[in-house]
């Protein structure tokens, strides 16, 4: 029987029927984070009266949209109908449910989108759960705040804080949507014991963040990095809390704001100006609204995280693209690879000398049809959404058997930890003595 209303801990939601499964748009897991509670951690949702009608999308965080013909721009955000009104009020996620989820306790899938955590959305027009529904999987995508509204740290906040930290809201977005998911996805078919967190590119960093955080607890049961995560991918930054408020006083200074009130009140738009400028300022800080290590949602570095066994212990999967971020023309003449290709062996091989299962690890080699950029940051995600439909490039039919066989692996790995279908063994784990990397391409 289709689940197209249902009670959760905050009330009623109704959501939009489809054929083989219901959606759930814009359900809100937070308070919205504005006026005095812009630069807050964020606060459980107030319950409401009635039926909450999920029938649309929720605002984004104010962004810089990407210019229709700038490279991703023209890959992910042509289509209108997936356009994004943007408000600070943005903490929403959406829920996709099989049409017979209320006769199964169903795996559920965690999505945390990309975009250098200054841009991206949950309802790009790549993101999709009708394929995942399609396997027995409940997917959810969730929105949460970028720029300085996610990781703005500065000593005003901090001693505002009463406990001595700042920044980070971004990540603790992402928890509370995490445990609003542990505690509501029974109502919607899911199983609160079998959520994989999963992302991709700053996504993927998140989810690194998240099974290196004491804060998540046990919630998450697998994990999956795209395109960031991994042990020495030299991409992920330890940044202590220190660092983060020497960077907050200086964009604060920018702005002109005396005081946090007078920060607070400055309008959205004009902090996303500023960004920019901050970033061409000072080319440095072009990309440094990221977690800090407070010694509350990180305790250690990234690296260290892993050495030391504070990482999760779960099965993970994990992979990169052949023109991902950090190779070069030049080194695959070579026959080289990059730092997170290698990284992602190197989780695997640190997970296995922690006496722990290893890793499933991927390569996603197929040069996208369309033009010369071939299999670049951000490509696997039309395959492994299903969504291959939706994109403006040339397919053949092996793009979409690659698609399928994708989309089998990943909901394979969500509902047992292991990307093969029962009975087979094909993609093995990432050993010392065999590093196996599944190649993930068109049939030749």
């Amino acid at each position: 029987m289709a689940i197209t209303e249902t009670k959760t801990k905050y009330g009623q939601v109704h959501g939009v029927q489809k054929d083989g499964y219901t959606v759930f748009r814009g359900v809100p897991y937070a308070k919205p984070p504005v006026g005095e509670k812009r630069f807050c951690p964020p606060e459980e949702p107030a319950c409401w009266e009635g039926v909450y009608k999920a029938d649309h999308f929720g605002c984004v965080c104010p962004q810089t949209e990407h210019e229709p013909d700038s490279f991703y721009g023209k890959e992910f955000y042509l289509d209108p109908e997936f356009g994004m009104n943007q408000s600070e009020d943005c903490l929403y996620l959406n829920i996709w449910t099989p049409a017979n989820a209320a006769d199964e306790k169903l795996p559920v899938a965690f999505w945390i989108h990309g975009g250098a955590f200054m841009h991206g959305f949950s309802h790009e027009s790549e993101f999709d759960g009708a394929a995942y529904c399609e396997r027995g999987v409940i997917l959810v995508t969730i929105n949460y705040r970028l720029g300085a509204f996610g990781f703005l740290a500065h000593p005003w906040l901090s001693e505002e804080s009463g406990v001595g930290r700042s920044g980070n809201y971004a990540i603790l977005d992402q928890i509370a949507a995490l445990k609003w998911v542990k505690e509501n996805i029974a109502a919607f078919g899911g199983d609160p014991e079998n959520i994989t967190v999963f992302g991709q590119s700053a996504g993927c960093m998140s989810v690194q963040t998240l099974v290196s955080s004491p804060l998540t607890e046990n919630w998450i049961s697998k994990a999956i990095f795209q395109s960031a995560g991994g042990y020495d991918t030299g991409l992920n930054r330890d940044m202590p809390l220190s660092e983060a408020e020497t960077i907050g006083q200086e964009f604060v200074e920018l702005t002109g704001a005396k005081t946090l009130e007078e920060l607070r009140a400055i309008p959205a738009e004009k902090i996303v100006e500023l960004q920019e400028e901050f970033g061409r300022v000072n080319p440095s800080r072009m990309l440094s609204f990221v977690p800090n290590i407070d010694n509350h949602l990180l305790t250690c570095g990234y690296n260290d995280a892993v050495t030391e066994g504070k990482i999760k212990d779960i099965p993970y999967m994990l992979g990169s693209t052949a023109d991902d971020i950090g190779v070069f023309p030049e080194m695959k003449e070579k026959g080289e690879h990059g730092g997170i290709y290698k990284g992602c062996i190197n989780w695997s091989l640190a997970l296995e000398k922690l006496g722990r299962k290893p890793a499933y690890v991927y390569y996603f080699t197929r040069a996208l049809l369309g033009d010369d950029a071939g299999a670049f940051h951000s490509s696997e995600l039309w395959y492994m959404f299903g969504t291959l439909g939706r994109s403006w490039r040339p397919k053949t039919e092996g793009d979409y058997a690659l698609s399928k066989e994708m989309m089998d692996d990943w909901t394979n790995f969500m509902k047992t930890g292991n990307p093969n279908a029962e009975g087979k063994d094909d993609w093995k784990p990432c050993t010392k003595d065999d590093p196996y990397v599944q190649v993930l391409d068109v049939r030749k």
